[in-house]
């Protein structure tokens, strides 16, 4: 459920292939347009070497599953169910909460509209630039990955700047606008109960800004011709404080849990929930953010789903562990950092498994 930024395509050096890919690029019909022209073999630079090695997989009957949390329970039991995801999978599903289910099939099907309008409707969005606030194209990472991921993708930022509106595609416009009001409730309802879990006060992550940083990313997964080649998302993990996602009946998404991937089997109505790498130092790693990916799509029927990263809302402001969660006993895990910082850190790079968590370990501080 990767975060969005800086699009600045930062070429790789094959001249071939990035011919290839600026070649794809300039047609700005995405992946979804390459399905249509009825492909029957992807093209060679959404090939991911790696799938030549055999990979842990996710065993039949295995003991590991995605926690669901019902929110109808006491709050206690809500509590102690979310702090106990948390801490341990740092995924989980709710259910039973306060966003209404026709708010979440709303923003899903917009999202599908706008990626099966014809191309010519949609080309006049395709943007490598944000500086408007929202933009349309096949993977941000495009120009410096490895491989590319087989998805195309709406990004959003919705705050603190709002964007401007008239970049944001007209079919889903509104519901974008609805969803984002919708998505501040919960995610101020889900940082009360994660406060609440790690003994602090519960407007502690509010106070910290981390309601107010705002960015959506919606995923178009179409049918991918060769899904054994590529990925739909590659396994990362979100540097955000909280990731709020809602998708539509497809499977796909899954979860490393030690060596197995984890199936999130999609659940109707309901919300999907992961820790972010910001949450985990602020939590001095009590809080897990943790390695997910999107298989390619082997299915007719696309998946859907659309992510809400939350963040915090003052760049110029400093992170690390809460005073109040460290003493003699459990010190400080990480070090303190500028979030402008740390995110330019993350954009630096290619979309991959290697967290930032690592490089602000004070075990790592020279």
């Amino acid at each position: 459920m990767a975060n969005s930024g800086p699009l600045n395509p930062n070429p790789i050096p094959n001249s071939d292939r990035l011919e290839q890919l600026k070649q794809f690029d300039e047609s700005k019909i995405g992946v979804k347009g390459l399905v249509d022209k009825g492909l029957t073999t992807i093209p060679s630079f959404f090939i991911h070497s790696e799938e030549s090695i055999p990979e842990p997989k996710t065993q039949p009957g295995n003991n590991h599953s995605i926690p669901v949390v019902d929110f109808s329970a006491s709050r206690e039991t809500v509590v102690e169910q979310v702090h106990r995801a948390s801490t341990s999978l740092g995924f989980f599903q709710i259910i039973n909460h306060s966003v209404p289910v026709s708010a979440i099939n709303r923003i899903v099907g917009s999202i599908k509209s706008f990626n099966e309008q014809n191309n010519e409707l949609k080309m006049k969005y395709y943007s490598r630039d944000i500086t408007h606030g929202a933009a349309y194209s096949t993977n941000f990472d495009l120009y410096n990955s490895k491989a590319a991921s087989w998805r195309d993708t709406l990004q959003v930022r919705l705050s603190p700047t709002p964007p401007d509106w008239e970049y944001v595609p007209e079919v889903c416009r509104e519901a974008v606008m609805e969803w984002d009001k919708e998505v501040v409730k919960i995610g101020e309802e889900l940082m009360d109960l994660l406060c609440e879990g790690l003994g602090v006060e519960k407007d502690r992550l509010k106070e910290l800004s981390c309601l107010d940083g705002r960015v959506m990313a919606a995923h178009y997964y179409p049918y991918c011709p060769q899904p054994e080649l590529t990925k739909g998302l590659t396994p990362h993990t979100d540097p955000g404080v909280l990731t709020v996602l809602v998708q539509n009946e497809m499977s796909g998404l899954q979860v490393k849990f030690g060596e197995d991937w984890v199936d999130l089997k999609p659940i109707p109505g309901a919300i999907v929930i992961n820790i972010g790498d910001i949450l985990q130092i602020i939590s001095n790693d009590e809080y897990k953010s943790v390695v997910h990916r999107v298989l390619a799509n082997p299915f007719q029927e696309p998946r859907v789903s659309v992510a809400i990263f939350f963040n915090p809302g003052q760049r110029e402001n400093s992170f690390g562990p809460l005073p109040e969660l460290i003493s003699d006993e459990k010190p400080a895990v990480y070090r303190e950092f500028m979030y402008k910082d740390y995110m330019g850190r993350f954009f630096s790079k290619e979309l991959d498994g290697k967290t930032l968590t690592n490089y602000y370990r004070v075990s790592n501080q020279i």
